[in-house]
């Protein structure tokens, strides 16, 4: 796959958005536990991404785009417990396991294609 930089990379931008997303449906949460894991993992997912693309490896950048993949699944996860302790609504705990199956599709998507 052909890019200039993890900045063109659609899965980044929206890894991006997403972290975004979080910080913005979790800014009056009280939890501030979860809400820690829960910022933390929607940062890392853009986060690896960016480092492993600056690895200058394609071994490393495959690796990081694991590890950003299984912050997403941890993200996922914890947006199901979110909700059903009240945290986010339905709509939102829908909103973000979409966004989260689908940045875990491109994340799978991109390894196999390098």
């Amino acid at each position: 796959m052909a890019y200039g930089s993890f900045e063109d990379l659609d899965v980044w931008k929206r890894g991006c958005r997403l972290a975004v997303r979080i910080y913005e449906l979790l800014k009056d949460c009280k939890d501030f536990g979860l809400k820690d894991q829960m910022t933390r993992a929607s940062v890392s997912i853009p986060s690896n991404i960016a480092e492993g693309a600056e690895r200058d490896s394609k071994a490393e950048f495959i690796r990081f785009l694991h590890i950003a993949k299984g912050s997403a699944a941890e993200l996922r996860t914890q947006v199901y417990i979110a909700r059903k302790i009240g945290i986010l609504t339905d709509e939102a705990q829908k909103e973000m396991t979409e966004e989260l199956k689908t940045i875990s599709s491109k994340l799978h998507s991109l390894i196999k294609s390098l």
